[in-house]
């Protein structure tokens, strides 16, 4: 059987936890950079293979007009009919699967590294003890409520702090690995 592949998360959240308002609005996101400081965006990027994100984070990044993930593979997870825009390419599919057989899925097909977007498909990896790295960017921002990036678990995670990058706009990125047992 092959190795399954890593997974990451990459994603900023107000200084409170959360990754989106209530109505799931991003709008107290920082414009980009005038510096062009990316925080490392673009270098992760190259080493994803697959952009696995939720359905409801696909809506949100449809309603952007452009698409950011021109040249990447991505796989929006969904029980409900999926219409990819044909702007968008050939390069989205919609699965409807669990995490652990999503990544025997990859897995299968030689995927080795997969970026995971959106609260409820990060929560539900971490729930299933499937996320291998985090790189948190928190923004000096207190949004009181909103849709949080962490719930529920039912173990605990430990994580190993690899780096802490602070920004002169006021942003602070922390990489974090799992532990494994």
């Amino acid at each position: 059987m092959p190795a399954l592949p890593t997974t990451a998360v990459y994603i900023a959240t107000s200084l409170d936890g959360f990754i989106a308002r209530p109505n799931g609005a991003l709008d107290w996101l920082p414009p980009p950079s005038a510096s062009g400081e990316d925080y490392g965006y673009a270098a992760f990027m190259a080493t994803v293979e697959v952009l696995v994100m939720g359905r409801n984070t696909f809506d949100v990044v449809c309603s952007f007009g452009e698409w950011p993930y021109a040249d990447q593979r991505v796989v929006v997870l969904t029980t409900r009919p999926l219409t990819v825009p044909t702007a968008f390419g050939a390069r989205v599919e919609a699965r409807n699967a669990e995490p652990a057989a999503l990544l025997a899925q990859f897995a299968a097909e030689g995927v080795r590294k997969i970026y995971l977007d959106g609260g409820l498909t990060i929560q539900r990896f971490l729930a299933a003890n499937l996320v291998d790295e985090l790189i948190l960017t928190r923004v000096p921002v207190l949004l009181g409520a909103g849709i949080p990036l962490f719930g529920l678990l039912p173990h605990d995670l430990a994580l190993e702090h690899l780096t802490t990058t602070t920004y002169a706009e006021g942003l602070v990125q922390s990489h974090y690995r799992v532990k494994r047992p």
